[in-house]
């Protein structure tokens, strides 16, 4: 139940829209509530999130490193790695500092700029996600399905487009609700019980009537989703049919085994978007979705570029060239 004064807030901002007065905000900051039950073992909480953030941006700048620097991985492969390696970087960036800064502090909060700035960030990072392993599956499919015309077709101008129209797609995903949402009047309560600013319980904060643009974001996230999820569907089912005619087992595990990786990245990001959208609501429920999406944030960045290294020996074998390289540079300079 709101309180009365929460419910007087929302009548005087009601009355300041009708007189067209919408660009007025009484709330200029907002309070995250993250995980009060955590207080306890918060700096155990902040030292093993700072170090799983530092090892994910390391890791996927030592990614995108590798592929910018290795003649031997400019591929299409490599070459939608490396977005998907910068992604990361910029994802996990959008949000885990500011939790890291409100776990340290007891007043929680975030500017009104900077929530909705933060919001922006995350859900248009999030939806470009889809797009790259989207464009991911398509190259997979041409290298197993078409390795004959793999090189016309996947040339280098064909991946730069891949890639700059899944950056256009996440960005064009969010443009409208952006300028929807950044136009809101926000008078109070402030409080976000998540510990990002998410679309989500942001509009359910607003003055005024959400619903139009709760639906705009429900049906524009929906078709991103079960678009690129069928496309990717579709083009595994297309090279799990061409890997099966393979004779030979050692040929169908080579063949398969160049998608492992972008399989099992796949997996794990609709399974968190399907256990935190598709699941009855409630306060048990919203507190296991916060969990799971800081775990989303947190591990998925950090598992892409050791999923990716761990199962490609290219990628090992240019690692390991590069440290070579690196002590014989060290030794010279001795």
């Amino acid at each position: 139940m709101n309180h009365p004064s929460d419910a007087a807030q929302k009548l005087f901002c009601s009355w300041m829209n009708r007189f067209g007065m919408k660009n007025q905000t009484v709330v200029d900051e907002f309070i995250l509530l993250g995980f009060p039950s955590i207080l306890k073992v918060r700096f155990m909480v902040i030292v093993g999130v700072l170090m799983i953030y530092i090892l994910t941006v390391t890791g996927n700048i030592v990614i995108v490193a590798t592929v910018v620097y290795d003649p031997n991985l400019h591929k299409p492969m490599y070459f939608f790695l490396s977005n998907l390696s910068f992604l990361g970087i910029m994802y996990v960036t959008a949000t885990i500092p500011n939790f890291l800064v409100n776990l340290l502090t007891i007043k929680k909060s975030i500017s009104l700029t900077g929530c909705k700035a933060q919001a922006f960030s995350h859900f248009f990072l999030g939806a470009t996600e889809f797009f790259l392993l989207t464009a991911m599956a398509y190259d997979r499919y041409m290298a197993i399905c078409h390795p004959l015309h793999y090189h016309t077709i996947m040339s280098s101008r064909v991946c730069v487009q891949l890639a700059c129209g899944s950056w256009f797609g996440g960005l064009m995903t969010v443009l409208v609700q952006t300028i929807l949402v950044f136009r809101l009047p926000f008078c109070g309560p402030n409080t976000i019980n998540h510990f990002y600013c998410d679309v989500g319980p942001l509009l359910k904060l607003a003055c005024t009537d959400t619903h139009p643009i709760e639906w705009i974001v429900f049906v524009i996230a929906t078709i991103v989703v079960f678009s690129n999820s069928l496309l990717t569907v579709v083009s595994y089912i297309f090279i799990i049919s061409t890997v099966m005619k393979i004779p030979s087992i050692s040929g169908r595990q080579k063949a398969f085994s160049t998608c492992i990786s972008h399989l099992i990245v796949v997996i794990l990001l609709y399974g968190a978007i399907i256990f935190i959208y598709v699941r009855p609501t409630g306060h048990a429920s919203l507190n296991m979705n916060k969990v799971v999406s800081l775990l989303n944030t947190l591990v998925t960045p950090l598992l892409n570029p050791f999923i990716y290294t761990l199962r490609n020996k290219e990628v090992k074998d240019s690692l390991k060239r590069g440290l070579s390289w690196n002590k014989v540079f060290k030794k010279s300079h001795k």
